[in-house]
């Protein structure tokens, strides 16, 4: 089936990024308006929903219906209250401030997982990195309400979108690094009982940034059968920026260009779980109408 993509919005000219469906309308961040704006397909129409998150990035439900979200100029994960409230929930690994958290996957235990590169486009000039990694950390709920984060990659250089399988036994990660010296790859990680990861299963590397070489994944969610549907590539090389539907086990199954320089984001959403929706870097919101249908775990 061929993909035609429809215009939600035009250009913001601020990057959009972590989209998430409810069941009746979709939420999207904008990085550097540090907003969340919401879509509501029955009214047509986007609005700001909150605002004042200091450059949120990915999004996520919980099974209790509550939202989280990456706050990379906060440094921080913050979960959005009903009353407005946009509650700290981590901002510390080991006592060191974390990086610049970007995206962001919630288990049915409530454990949070997320990636933890360092994006100096999304932070006030010149803080401090505190810590030497660029890692994936897990957040995990305390008796007492908080959380507390340890670190669960040792080998990534700059995770990017990260996403759990259905069954909650891999978490793919997009490990993103613009440096020429490093590939850029889709992973998966197997999840072990005691909640560590794993030795990962490369799925699939677009190779290094050597000359403008291909642009790795950015943010990914699943359809019903286990697939990985993938946002990638740019104008400036390769087959441009497309949609990448791979398997689990990473064979590239499908791919489709979109109408936009770089994707940044997608989720599935719509009555019946069909239509897919994409962020960019230009502050585009897209959608088409798939023949596949999405996997949400929440609400």
């Amino acid at each position: 089936m061929e993909w035609t993509f429809e215009y939600v919005c035009r250009p913001m000219g601020k990057l959009t990024e972590g989209p998430i469906w409810d069941g009746e309308v979709l939420r999207f961040t904008q990085i550097h308006a540090s907003r969340i704006l919401e879509y509501d397909p029955r009214k047509g129409d986007i609005a700001e929903w909150r605002g004042g998150l200091n450059r949120t990035n990915g999004l996520a439900y919980d099974a209790e219906g509550r939202m989280f979200g990456c706050s990379s100029g906060g440094r921080s994960i913050l979960r959005f209250d009903p009353d407005g409230t946009n509650k700290i929930i981590v901002d510390r690994l080991d006592g060191k401030r974390i990086n610049t958290p970007n995206d962001l996957a919630i288990d049915s235990q409530g454990r949070i997982w997320f990636s933890n590169p360092w994006n100096a486009g999304n932070v006030d000039p010149n803080p401090p990195q505190e810590l030497d990694n660029r890692s994936v950390l897990r957040a995990d709920p305390q008796t007492d309400g908080s959380y507390k984060a340890t670190r669960v990659t040792f080998d990534t250089t700059s995770p990017n979108g990260v996403l759990l399988s259905g069954d909650q036994n891999t978490l793919y990660v997009a490990d993103s690094n613009f440096e020429t010296s490093v590939n850029r790859e889709l992973r998966a990680y197997p999840i072990q009982a005691d909640g560590s990861l794993g030795t990962y299963k490369l799925l699939h590397t677009f190779g290094k940034d050597e000359g403008g070489a291909h642009r790795g994944v950015d943010g990914m969610c699943l359809d019903v059968n286990g697939n990985i549907v993938a946002c990638a590539g740019w104008m400036r090389a390769g087959p441009g920026p497309m949609i990448y539907i791979f398997s689990p086990t990473g064979r590239v199954i499908e791919t489709h260009r979109t109408p936009c320089r770089q994707p940044t984001n997608c989720c599935f959403g719509g009555p019946d779980m069909t239509t897919l929706f994409v962020t960019s870097t230009d502050g585009h919101l897209l959608k088409v109408d798939t023949d596949r249908r999405g996997f949400g775990i929440y609400p």
